[in-house]
């Protein structure tokens, strides 16, 4: 792992981003989410929606960002995914760390949402993530959709 560095997105990861994607549609990600994904990527900024990537020798590996409401002291944890032939390797943990620690960077954030799948709940709880809703097919079907919390004060 010390040959993974951690850094921010610029434009030109966002065809890897979109691979990395790709690589865990449809257990993780829903065919329909990359329009909004796309999106996402368009809008990043290191203000209020920064995103970070892994890299491996110079590939990108692993991405995810937060979206900071600071009028509402909240952040939301967004599109963090791992290049799926690399899964199991701790990497997610790795760059869910990072994007925790970029949330405590930011003045008054007191809570982290995520919306996860039943897929990956279990992954978020280990870092302290509590369930408050679960939607049934809340993703597409099949894919339900778990809202999670953690107050970081």
């Amino acid at each position: 792992m010390k040959d993974i560095v951690c850094r921010p997105y610029i434009f030109n990861d966002r065809s890897a981003c979109l691979a990395i994607f790709d690589s865990n549609v449809p257990t993780f990600f829903a065919p329909e989410e990359r329009a909004d994904f796309c999106e996402f990527l368009g809008g990043i900024n290191a203000e209020d929606r920064p995103y970070l990537v892994l890299t491996r020798q110079g590939s990108v590996i692993a991405c995810g960002g937060l979206i900071a409401m600071t009028e509402t002291r909240q952040a939301v944890l967004a599109w963090g995914m791992v290049e799926r032939a690399l899964h199991g390797q701790g990497l997610g943990t790795r760059l869910t760390r990072a994007r925790l620690a970029l949330a405590r960077t930011i003045p008054n954030i007191a809570v982290l949402r995520l919306a996860t799948s039943q897929h990956t709940r279990g992954f978020y709880e280990d870092f302290g993530f509590i369930v408050s809703k679960v939607t049934p097919d809340g993703f597409a079907s099949g894919l339900d959709r778990w809202d999670m919390t953690l107050r970081l004060t």
